[in-house]
């Protein structure tokens, strides 16, 4: 039997993985705790744990008439950001991929009412940097598969999709971790503004409303309290979580969802990115004693 052995809400940020001199030049001279963290995470977790397969929940893979996962056998190649190009540019990564779980991620869907998830190894297709700047911090020899946040989808939606895998994971005989790669509110600082804003300090954030908010749901999952995030996701909506939020909802419903009850341990401070709001959030162990079954 499978086993979800860790999971958590990780920040993505492309700031993370710029030069060293840049990256603190941006935050007034000082080391981003979303850098430092991510490193920490892999001595701490990655490195004890050695899962055998990492599957990301992708903010920034839009999918419209489906969920959809990698089922490749490897991906690798050379990637250019199209939104930054200037930080992101020609940088090579190779992910072997886990097809079988994939299938049966796919497998379960079909047999499922309402849940649409299709498996696809096209060696043409595109990955994501949500995905792909965790790799120079956490890649170690697991197999990474990425699963996409279809934009049609609502939160019913990304219940039955964290519900499927879970159920994979438990009729495999993997050791899984799950990232929902992605922010919490999501809103940008105007073109002509947000250079005044690069640096982490959470007065960068852009309103006070998403700053409350953040800190609301950062605080519960600290507490293990999902149920209050999971109950308040209407009104979170209000401030933008990237994509829909659907990242921590398809990884926390693979949990159990309001049932589930795992704190969270800080892997950095809540920090500002040109008005988005970012941290890392890990919850070990998360499926104790959960088989994944309902």
């Amino acid at each position: 039997m499978g086993e979800i052995v860790g999971a958590g809400l990780l920040a993505h940020v492309p700031t993370i993985v710029l030069p060293d001199e840049l990256r603190r030049e941006l935050n007034d001279g000082n080391e981003s705790t979303l850098h430092s963290g991510l490193h920490q995470l892999r001595r701490e977790v990655f490195d004890v744990v050695r899962p055998d397969v990492v599957i990301v929940f992708d903010s920034h893979w839009f999918t419209t008439v489906e969920f959809v996962v990698t089922s490749a056998k490897r991906r690798s190649g050379f990637f250019t950001s199209g939104e930054l190009p200037r930080g992101m540019s020609s940088v090579p990564y190779d992910m072997p991929g886990c097809p079988e779980l994939a299938a049966l991620i796919g497998t379960i869907a079909d047999q499922t009412d309402d849940c649409w998830i299709t498996p696809i190894d096209n060696e043409h297709l595109p990955v994501e940097y949500a995905t792909l700047n965790f790799l120079p911090f956490l890649q170690g020899s697991e197999a990474w598969i990425s699963l996409g946040v279809c934009q049609t989808a609502e939160s019913r939606d990304f219940e039955t999709v964290g519900k499927v895998v879970a159920d994979a994971i438990a009729q495999s005989d993997y050791r899984v971790m799950l990232i929902a790669s992605g922010a919490v509110s999501h809103t940008f600082h105007k073109l002509r503004d947000l250079r005044r804003h690069e640096a982490a300090p959470e007065e960068n954030i852009y309103s006070s409303e998403a700053r409350y908010w953040d800190h609301r749901v950062i605080d519960a999952l600290v507490r293990g309290d999902h149920a209050l995030v999971v109950d308040e996701m209407d009104q979170f909506a209000a401030v933008r979580p990237e994509g829909h939020f659907g990242h921590y909802q398809m990884m926390v419903h693979a949990l159990g969802g309001a049932a589930c009850t795992a704190p969270g341990r800080m892997y950095s401070e809540y920090e500002n990115s040109i008005g988005t709001g970012q941290v890392h959030v890990w919850f070990d162990q998360p499926s104790k004693g959960w088989t994944g079954a309902r």
